[in-house]
């Protein structure tokens, strides 16, 4: 009798990544250090800000806007928003940055957006500065739009910050020794910017799906920074692909990057692009 052979193996499907905004525990791990994050992340363009707050007319209040910040984390972007003449709400899943950002005068509900209840308030601005990518992006929109007045914007914008090839290559070749089993490890060292923008174009399609919103823009603030050795070893760890790494992991890491920083004598001037995604609600009757 023949011998017949084993079948062919037959493919199989491959795991899909999963939805940041499902990825909680890493949403939830910025608060690890609040302090740190507060004091290395970068600010958001005044030009930004300022652009918000002329798009926005106030209702309620024609001089005062009041804003509901989505994700607040420890209060960058509602700092500067305070400092623009605004009143604004911060809301926060994580309880360490929501406490952060209280003791510096914003008040805060602990909660995710999506299961946040409003009471009733609505706002004439919502904005969420690093943190839409953590929101279901359907729900997240549907639920903007109602507590949004009517003309009020949603602003949903953050940093697309690529460091030199001298520093992005280290860091990239560290993390797959250290992390291999990240999800991160298989990034690749630098992403153009049209990687981002395709991402804020699929925010745009989620906002235009409501049937709420006026037709969304796009918008792009380019800039740049210095940066020490020191103060770009200080933000690293804040970034979500290191937050839940283990000490002996970051510190593996963080060696190579600043061994990389070192070589091109101790500073390197950082390009950043600020985007964003924004759309005016429809009025009342519309």
């Amino acid at each position: 009798m023949a011998q017949q052979s084993d079948p062919a193996p037959q493919p199989q499907p491959q795991p899909q990544p999963q939805p940041l905004h499902q990825a909680r525990h890493t949403a939830q791990s910025f608060g690890t250090d609040a302090r740190r994050y507060d004091r290395a992340r970068p600010r958001y363009p005044d030009d930004l800000v300022a652009r918000i707050v002329a798009g926005s007319p106030g209702i309620a209040a024609p001089d005062v806007l009041d804003v509901l910040d989505v994700g607040c984390g420890t209060g960058i972007a509602a700092r500067q928003f305070t400092a623009a003449g605004c009143t604004v709400l911060g809301v926060e899943p994580d309880a360490r940055m929501a406490e952060f950002a209280r003791a510096r005068g914003l008040p805060v509900e602990v909660a995710t957006f999506e299961a946040w209840e409003p009471a009733g308030r609505t706002f004439d601005a919502v904005i969420a500065g690093q943190s839409w990518h953590w929101v279901d992006p359907v729900a997240g929109a549907e639920k903007a739009a109602r507590v949004l007045r009517p003309h009020g914007r949603l602003a949903v914008f953050g940093h697309v910050f690529e460091p030199p090839a001298e520093v992005a290559e280290p860091f990239a070749a560290a993390y797959r020794r250290a992390a291999p089993d990240s999800p991160f490890s298989g990034q690749p060292a630098r992403r153009p910017v049209e990687t981002y923008q395709a991402g804020y174009a699929k925010i745009a399609d989620r906002i235009r799906g409501t049937g709420r919103f006026e037709d969304p823009e796009q918008w792009r603030f380019d800039w740049q920074r210095s940066y020490t050795r020191e103060e770009w070893l200080e933000l690293l760890p804040t970034t979500g692909g290191l937050t839940r790494l283990r000490p002996d992991q970051l510190g593996a890491i963080l060696a190579a990057v600043g061994h990389a920083v070192d070589a091109l004598g101790g500073r390197f001037t950082m390009r950043y692009t600020t985007l964003a995604t924004t759309a005016v609600r429809t009025g009342a009757d519309d």
